[in-house]
């Protein structure tokens, strides 16, 4: 046994340097086990809202964008396809739009903020296939010239994505929060204001 006398200046300096040391390697652990719970980034822009140039879109055009992993379609409506609406209402199953398949500023006949421009998920809603774009020259039903048909189980839908009775859809397709940026740009995947 050794009665020498303690170094308590040395003893002090190994306690904070083995404590900074600890600290450092806890920090360490703790940054990268942490910035593990954000989203990757892939999974942020995936739900992030989708900004498209419209202003080239000619009348009776059908434009596809990805929002969500999901087909988006945004159309540019003749006033033939508007006209058309009020036609067919007592063949639809709900015309009214009265399921919650929209924000309420779609909920019209037209199921859009602005009559010309048609924004819709381009998912049926019977099974989760991608319907058709059917324009004036195919036909999508008896006397309805342009909307959207389902081939996997021939779901009809017309140019505002109603659903025609008497089809396995049960409901209207899905309209995504939007609204237009300016007259050339429409956001897909938010409401006006919500940010």
């Amino acid at each position: 046994m050794s009665n020498a006398p303690v170094d308590k200046g040395r003893r002090r300096f190994l306690t904070v340097a083995t404590s900074v040391v600890g600290g450092a390697g806890v920090v360490g652990a703790a940054v990268p086990f942490i910035a593990s719970w954000n989203p990757s980034a892939k999974a942020r822009i995936a739900g992030a809202p989708v900004e498209v140039k419209i202003d080239k879109v000619e009348p009776g055009q059908l434009v596809r964008v990805e929002w969500r992993g999901s087909p988006v379609w945004i159309i540019r409506r003749t006033q033939e396809m508007l006209d058309s609406l009020p036609l067919i209402e007592g063949r639809l199953r709900d015309p009214e739009s009265r399921e919650p398949q929209q924000p309420d500023y779609a909920r019209n006949q037209h199921r859009s903020i602005d009559p010309e421009w048609f924004i819709a998920v381009g998912i049926c809603t019977h099974l989760g296939c991608s319907p058709q774009f059917i324009d004036r020259n195919f036909g999508v039903a008896e006397g309805v010239d342009s909307g959207f048909f389902c081939p996997c189980h021939g779901s009809r839908f017309d140019i505002a994505g109603r659903v025609f009775q008497g089809v396995p859809a049960p409901t209207n397709l899905v309209i995504p929060p939007h609204y237009f940026v300016d007259s050339e740009t429409v956001l897909v995947g938010e409401e006006e204001g919500a940010a």
